[in-house]
């Protein structure tokens, strides 16, 4: 179980990487290539999905699975994004958003199917964070960021989130994003919430990876930097590796 990884990591006072593949931006070669990367430099978790994501689903994880063993969660960006090929899915709740379907309707219609499919759900508290400029998440999503100084806003989103029910809280700077989340709004969601965290967006360097462990971050979710620079990523994973138990 994936969740029971993650606790256990928690517990123990260690942190995972997970690795965000958009299919779109790779060929079948290049995905196996990523993968396999991905295998040797101790990647935690694959997280797949993408804004449009116009290659088949099915084919991508069916890739991935065969060419690792790393648990691959789907990352949906619309209700086209699911497959019962995957481990499990982060089902996520745009809480920092006040679009309905993104809230709760998408939910409703992919109930059954996610039901049947057997994959492990994750409720996840998805809030997006200014990530200095306008993301493809922020256009899809029809939805605003919350401004990067607005900490105390974070802070009251992440909580709800978790009286709400929501799992795990995830915030976001977007895609291609050209700055990470401020660290002193990751300290003060983690210093109010009693479940996982997980931060993505702009992280580009293992400064910043380890910056944002050390702010509270359980999860650390990297996409866009590997794309640009493959050879990052045991680099960066290699960062989360380091001893936090002191945090």
């Amino acid at each position: 179980m994936i969740s029971q990884l993650i606790n256990k990591s928690i517990s123990n006072h260690k942190k995972l990487f997970a690795l965000l593949i958009d299919p779109d931006r790779h060929t079948s070669e290049s995905l196996v290539n990523l993968i396999r990367n991905a295998d040797q430099s101790g990647v935690d978790l694959i997280l797949v999905g993408g804004s449009l994501l116009n290659n088949d689903i099915h084919k991508s994880i069916e890739l991935i699975k065969s060419n690792t063993d790393i648990p691959a969660l789907l990352f949906p960006g619309s209700l086209m994004q699911i497959t019962d090929k995957a481990d499990g899915i982060l089902l996520l709740s745009l809480i920092s958003g006040r679009n309905p379907d993104l809230l709760i309707g998408n939910h409703v219609i992919a109930s059954s199917h996610i039901k049947r499919s057997k994959l492990e759900v994750l409720p996840t508290g998805y809030i997006l964070i200014e990530g200095g400029k306008s993301t493809s998440v922020e256009y899809m999503s029809n939805t605003k960021p919350i401004p990067a100084g607005k900490t105390d806003i974070a802070i009251a989103t992440a909580m709800a989130g978790e009286m709400l029910g929501l799992k795990y809280i995830y915030l976001e700077a977007g895609s291609g994003a050209t700055t990470s989340i401020n660290i002193n709004m990751i300290k003060g969601v983690k210093e109010n919430i009693n479940i996982p965290l997980i931060v993505g967006g702009g992280i580009k360097t293992p400064e910043q990876v380890r910056d944002v462990i050390l702010a509270g971050a359980d999860i650390i979710v990297v996409g866009t930097a590997i794309e640009q620079k493959p050879e990052l990523l045991n680099e960066l994973v290699k960062v989360s590796r380091e001893d936090f138990s002191s945090i």
